[in-house]
């Protein structure tokens, strides 16, 4: 199974355009140590051949420029995409969706609550019904009180998915914002049935219910939230009156922070993804990021590969 790191920015990527805080003005210059990053997504795949996007960015176009395997040219149009599988309705995890227009009616897979976003709070689907069609495939995503139902996606052999109701937020736009849904946001496991090893994914964490908890230790591999560096990191630096909490995030550094949580997980490989631009952890030379190495924790670039 090959798991493959689209992108690995919150939204707004890395830099983001309008941001001149200290890692964005200074990767500009030359004075920070880091990497530019497109905003989040991955793309699994059992053969190499044919993939599932989970989440679609604003920056897929690049991403797809990015990653060859993508585009195997097998026809005059052509594309390794096989279907597009959605965590939530956030703007910087669906737009992507819009730059996928020209091609075959695409299979699309989310939960009842992201559906409805989609067809109310950001009408995308109802967009692309004029253009390529949507075929929605329900997900459903196990809560605190279910248990997981397992799928597999046609084209994607020899893999399956579980997807995970998280505590988190539901975008500013949706009609179930300050009502949220159980399946708003979601988690994935994403199983190669042939090794039994496990991936488990979560771009956008705000806490660790029992029944995470108990995913991610099932899981080989964590590939989680890791926004901010501190619960109040835009609000100290001017750039928003918003909690990492606010915006549905668990902070990394501190008591009940997410490298506590991911210490607790010992052995298995430990990665951060959806980063927003203000985390001191994209310098590279920053104590914030050693404080990471020394967990045996690391911090996903675009491009990074995961195999299991």
């Amino acid at each position: 199974m090959k798991i493959h790191i689209l992108g690995s920015a919150a939204g707004g990527g890395f830099p983001q355009w309008n941001c001149n805080c200290r890692n964005c003005d200074g990767i500009r210059k030359g004075t920070v140590r880091a990497v530019p990053r497109t905003q989040s997504s991955i793309a699994v795949s059992a053969d190499g051949m044919n993939w599932v996007i989970v989440n679609a960015s604003p920056d897929i176009l690049v991403q797809i420029r990015a990653t060859p395997a993508l585009q195997p040219g097998r026809a005059s149009r052509d594309t390794g995409i096989a279907a597009v599988m959605l965590m939530d309705a956030q703007i910087d995890h669906v737009a992507g969706l819009l730059m996928l227009r020209e091609g075959k009616r695409l299979p699309l897979y989310c939960t009842a609550s992201v559906w409805e976003d989609l067809n109310k709070g950001l009408p995308v689907a109802s967009v692309l019904m004029h253009y390529c069609g949507v075929q929605w495939h329900p997900v459903d995503a196990q809560d605190a009180a279910g248990s997981a139902r397992r799928f597999t996606i046609p084209d994607i052999e020899g893999i399956r998915f579980s997807a995970l109701a998280l505590k988190s937020k539901a975008p500013p736009y949706s009609p179930h914002r300050q009502c949220p849904q159980p399946d708003d946001n979601c988690g994935l496991l994403i199983e190669n049935m042939a090794t039994g090893r496990i991936l488990f994914y979560a771009p956008g964490l705000g806490e660790i219910e029992p029944h995470i908890e108990t995913a991610m230790r099932s899981a080989d591999c964590v590939l989680v939230d890791g926004t901010m560096w501190t619960d109040d990191e835009m609000i100290r630096m001017g750039l928003s009156g918003k909690t990492a909490a606010d915006m549905g995030h668990l902070h990394l550094s501190g008591p009940g922070g997410m490298i506590e949580v991911l210490d607790a997980l010992e052995s298995r490989r430990k990665i951060l993804i959806h980063i927003n631009n203000t985390n001191p952890i994209l310098d590279e030379d920053s104590a914030e990021r050693a404080t990471l190495a020394r967990h045996g924790i690391e911090v996903a670039c675009d491009g990074m590969e995961i195999n299991l």
